[in-house]
């Protein structure tokens, strides 16, 4: 068999019957475009001090030169080492090859005739020029952009009008886009004066900047109470009935984290407005990416019990029980769970017996999504069958209740899940005699 020798150009190994065929070297690398549309040429000096594995976990490229990938681990390589058949791996995972018994190339799967490791420097000289310039980029990218942010707080500080919304918009698109940028705003004092434009004489289109901007920031708990001044929450509610969706959505994000706050007191959000608004987000059928952060919203508030009689006088039930045919099983968990917490009240029960849509849909949700999803529907239906027994309990069994309740009694899901079914099954038993219960719910064969 023919043995393949590694080239050799200056003392240096090369890449010869490599990944691509051809001697891989500096020169050919810029000509080819292995470096990405980055300038030709090595670094400097004053680069060479840069750690090669930093650059690479602060980069956190997707999109990586495959010339520069090692086959072992998929990863950049910072210690590139070739082989006798011309493959080049990171040394620390050809080494770890070799000691777990194997004398072959990985690649290649050839056995090895000579067990030496060669440092390809021209490959790691690619290497580093290629994460330095990128890495250099970054670094000039972020210098601007905490600048920028900076000006940007101080022009706030002093204009007004619609040189305000500009600065606002601006400031807005950088931190979105840019940690550095959301770092600066914070650590020079940013929060409390975008914070502080919020109040009852602002318009909304300031306070629709401003809500963009604070959704994108990690807020202390001072800055989250100073927010929950009642004429900014009266703001939030306002533009969140009356904006775009970007701005509505932002202002649940905004409410939500807010209610994160543990002095955080329930009567913020027993509003009326506030609740009507968050509804109308989740019913929403032009625009379905507000579906979700409307029911977060809601989870949350929904956990505070003096407000769901609150939620039930405004409709709530029918609404939510009307959409849940069409909800995602992330919108759908959220939507059950609020159905379940406002079936705790009595308001919320009599609403969810009154829905004529309520016990087909929660049956038709058992053992079809989740656990949690069939956890919620079958608490549901047990409040609402245990309320009006006769009346409800015909129309579940109608619906195919019982055949539902038995997959899930002979299931591998939660005893607790298994024991109320067993409960809900006897109770909705009650009304029958055997004979009757077992040819209505067509379980002949399956008891049999």
């Amino acid at each position: 068999m023919p043995m393949f020798q590694p080239s050799r150009r200056d003392g240096v190994v090369g890449y010869e019957g490599g990944r691509d065929g051809h001697v891989l070297d500096l020169d050919t690398a810029v000509k080819d475009g292995v470096l990405g549309g980055v300038g030709g040429g090595v670094v400097g000096a004053g680069v060479e001090k840069l750690d090669l594995k930093k650059m690479i976990e602060e980069l956190d490229l997707s999109e990586v030169p495959s010339v520069f990938i090692c086959p072992i681990s998929l990863e950049p390589m910072q210690d590139p080492v070739t082989l006798c058949t011309g493959q080049t791996y990171e040394r620390s995972n050809i080494l770890k090859w070799f000691s777990l018994g194997h004398f072959t190339c990985p690649t290649t799967m050839q056995e090895l005739w000579d067990e030496s490791i060669t440092p390809n420097r021209t490959l790691y000289h690619l290497i580093y020029t290629w994460f330095s310039q990128k890495y250099l980029l970054m670094k000039k990218k972020s210098e601007d952009v905490q600048g920028r942010a900076s000006e940007l707080l101080e022009t706030l500080k002093k204009v007004k009008g619609q040189a305000r919304v500009q600065a606002l918009k601006e400031l807005q698109l950088v931190v979105a886009a840019h940690a550095t940028a959301r770092k600066t705003v914070i650590d020079e004092g940013g929060v409390a004066v975008i914070s502080s434009l919020l109040g009852p004489f602002t318009s909304h289109a300031v306070g629709s900047e401003v809500i963009g901007i604070l959704v994108n920031l990690t807020l202390d708990s001072e800055s989250k109470t100073n927010l929950m001044q009642p004429a900014k929450i009266s703001l939030m509610v306002d533009i969140l009935n009356e904006g775009c969706i970007e701005t509505k959505i932002n202002c649940t994000r905004l409410i939500e984290m807010l209610m994160e706050e543990k002095d955080f007191r329930s009567e913020v959000v027993s509003s009326h407005s506030l609740l009507v608004g968050l509804m109308r987000l989740v019913k929403d059928k032009r625009h379905s990416n507000g579906v979700l952060p409307g029911l977060k919203v809601l989870r949350t508030i929904c956990l505070h019990k003096e407000v769901r009689a609150l939620i039930v006088s405004l409709g709530a039930v029918p609404q939510l029980v009307e959409l849940l045919p069409a909800l995602d099983p992330d919108c759908l968990e959220l939507a059950l769970f609020i159905l379940d917490a406002l079936s705790t009240v009595q308001e919320g029960r009599l609403a969810l017996k009154e829905c004529s849509n309520t016990i087909p849909n929660m049956v038709r949700l058992l053992m079809r999504v989740s656990e949690c999803c069939t956890q919620y529907a079958l608490s549901i239906l047990w409040s609402v069958c245990k309320l009006a027994p006769e009346e409800c309990s015909s129309v579940a069994v109608d619906a195919g209740l019982a055949a539902k309740l038995l997959l899930v009694i002979q299931s591998g899901c939660n005893p607790v899940l298994k024991q109320r079914s067993a409960e809900l099954l006897k109770l909705c038993s009650l009304n029958y005699s055997d004979t009757i219960f077992i040819s209505k719910c067509k379980l002949t064969r399956t008891i049999q």
